[in-house]
């Protein structure tokens, strides 16, 4: 960016002041080499070899420089001097088209706002435009922002034109939200995805600007400006063109941060060592001192959390300390406690973080809210990891006494690894073992615990007379298949989750505890969660429900549609009912239903197979058949 200059638009204009984002817009592909290496890259050699294509989808975040790029891209392809007279990347000399271009001002360069011009008729205007040739330039353009805007009849009413456009015109759009464009759309384009400016490369530009504005600014302010812009340029711009203006031409850090409602990043790395250690008082004093400073405590959050990544991030890759956005306090602070502060910490810090700061954003007393965030965080700064726990848990069982002999094979001798389970027996203090030392008088009753080999039998009296804890919890009710849990679903008034049950989900596998499913595409996904909970309430145990790409079984609705239609052939089959059928022409079998009892025998008469399989499908005497 050592060559940027105003553009000649905001040196034409010598009466009004023109902000800082369009006095320094970049103006050719040497500009935009800031932060869009791989795009320009790809036009170059294009644009090289001939290969230009018809069309071209811009994409990114606000203020990456989409508009700005379509406009040096129509600038490129109708680029003209007494020299060349080609489409070409190299507009280092202005051509006779460039100025008019960059303005937005050339006849044959057609600039549209979706936003503004979202209709078919909008669309209809340019298909019938595109016929005629371009009045002075090589080719008509047309740049549309914002394109996914559009509605759908207007995309549908641009494909042809776009798949086959004349020789003479090129289309050039412009997105935030790529993902809105019909896929159509994109597969008759060339992709681009304009990436955010790096911290970095933004401290860099706006030092660049500053130099030529003749402005003094520090450049712990000028990252603290890149940080802010999160990538865009115009953002960041925009912000330095304030930070002018609120320090009276000078860009100090102190006027910054208080611009901004930042708080100071040595302050929150002090406050990040508080955390860590566990003192509480010291870093809600700390936090008071900041808030008190102006800091917003969100923000205060929030940067406690970008130091937390930071930490984490320098903990694997010690190289990230260069970046030039980093003040000194968090390159060399940040270094060292990478060194100290376990993963384990910083990763339980960031996800409470991340909770924290939506409930500090949406509290009505954020002060308060993001002091009981620095609490929780603070408590939770020293508990052990997981794993550490269940080691402790480990050890304490294996050292308080208790028996760890070697298990006994199973009499079988199969699964679990060689080893044998083993029952426990309970003993109350009122029945003593006869192989157990008499025991100290206690105040309140005790159970002890003794291992016993689990193909041993106990004697029977100790069996009946002996209480047993913790016992495995029983099913409340039994759920063996699909229609189990829709009956479990009207006996608990849960209609619509029994409507989408039958309708959209495939038995792969169940058993007590777990379920395994497929469902169709237009299953509501909160199908799975809404199951997993109603049945861990209707059954009184856990339940895991969980997703299979196998087929399964077919949906409830699928089997009871499969059994009317078996229904509906053993009628038209019946003689009877053909009998009828013919008799009254235009009659059609609407429905049979099975009248209970039609087929009961006594009860202590066990029906033959064929008899119980005809009450499930076939018609019989005593049948109600509908027509």
């Amino acid at each position: 960016m050592s060559d940027l200059e105003p553009t000649a638009e905001a040196k034409a204009a010598p009466g009004g002041y023109r902000v800082l984002a369009r006095k320094y817009r970049p103006k050719d592909f040497t500009d935009l080499m800031v932060g869009q290496e791989p795009m320009v890259r790809t036009l170059t050699n294009a644009f090289e070899t001939g290969r230009i294509a018809q069309a071209y989808m811009l994409t990114g975040v606000r203020g990456v420089g989409k508009t700005t790029t379509a406009r040096i891209l129509a600038r490129a392809l109708n680029y003209k001097t007494p020299e060349i007279d080609k489409p070409t990347i190299d507009l280092r000399i202005p051509g006779e088209h460039c100025q008019a271009i960059m303005e937005g001002r050339h006849v044959d360069v057609i600039e549209m706002d979706a936003a503004s011009h979202t209709g078919i008729d909008d669309i209809r205007e340019i298909i019938e435009q595109v016929r005629y040739r371009p009045v002075s330039a090589r080719y008509k353009v047309y740049i549309i922002d914002e394109v996914h805007m559009l509605s759908t009849a207007a995309f549908n009413g641009l494909l042809k034109t776009l798949e086959e456009p004349p020789e003479h015109v090129k289309f050039i759009f412009a997105t935030t939200e790529i993902r809105k464009v019909p896929i159509t759309v994109l597969s008759r384009c060339q992709r681009f995805d304009l990436r955010r400016i790096s911290a970095g490369d933004l401290v860099g530009l706006f030092s660049t600007i500053a130099s030529k504005e003749g402005i003094e600014a520090e450049e712990e302010a000028l990252a603290m400006i890149a940080r802010a812009a999160e990538g865009s340029a115009r953002d960041g711009l925009s912000l330095l063109d304030q930070a002018i203006a609120h320090g009276g031409g000078v860009v100090h850090a102190d006027a910054v941060r208080s611009m901004l409602g930042l708080a100071d990043r040595a302050r929150i790395v002090d406050l990040f060592e508080h955390v860590v250690r566990g003192d509480v008082a010291t870093a809600l004093s700390e936090f008071g001192s900041q808030y008190e400073a102006g800091a917003s405590p969100s923000v205060v959050l929030t940067d406690l959390a970008d130091f937390t990544h930071l930490v984490t991030r320098l903990k694997y890759i010690p190289s990230a300390s260069q970046d030039p956005s980093l003040s000194e306090a968090e390159r060399v602070r940040g270094g060292e406690l990478a060194d100290s502060v376990a993963v384990t910490t910083l990763s339980r810090m960031w996800q409470m973080l991340l909770k924290g700061i939506p409930e500090v954003e949406a509290s009505s007393r954020p002060a308060g809210a993001a002091e009981m965030v620095l609490i929780r965080l603070a408590h939770a700064a020293h508990l052990p990891s997981p794993e550490d726990a269940a080691r402790r848990l480990l050890e304490m069982s294996n050292g308080d006494g208790t028996d760890s002999a070697p298990q006994a094979p199973r009499p079988n001798g199969g699964g679990g690894g060689g080893g044998a389970s083993m029952a426990m027996r309970v003993q109350a203090v009122g029945q003593p073992s006869p192989d157990s030392a008499p025991r100290p008088a206690m105040s309140q009753p005790v159970a002890h615990l003794q291992s016993v080999p689990a193909g041993d039998a106990l004697p029977r009296t100790m069996e009946t007379a002996q209480p047993r804890v913790q016992e495995a919890p029983a099913l409340l009710v039994q759920v063996n298949s699909l229609d189990d849990i829709a009956d479990l679903c009207t006996k608990n008034r849960s209609p619509v989750l029994r409507a989408q049950l039958r309708q959209f989900v495939h038995l792969v596998k169940i058993e007590p505890g777990r379920l395994e499913v497929r469902l169709e595409s237009q299953c509501p996904p909160t199908i799975v969660n809404e199951l997993k909970l109603r049945l861990t309430e209707w059954t009184g145990i856990n339940w895991w429900v969980t997703l299979s790409n196998e087929t399964g079984s077919q949906t409830l609705v699928e089997v009871e549609n499969s059994k009317r239609a078996a229904r509906l052939l053993d009628a038209r089959q019946d003689p009877d009912v053909a009998a009828i059928l013919s008799r009254f022409p235009g009659a059609k079998i609407t429905d049979v239903r099975i009248k209970a009892g039609a087929v009961e025998d006594d009860e202590s008469v066990v029906a033959p197979p064929a008899v119980a399989e005809s009450a499930e499908g076939d018609i019989l005497p005593g049948d109600d058949i509908e027509f």
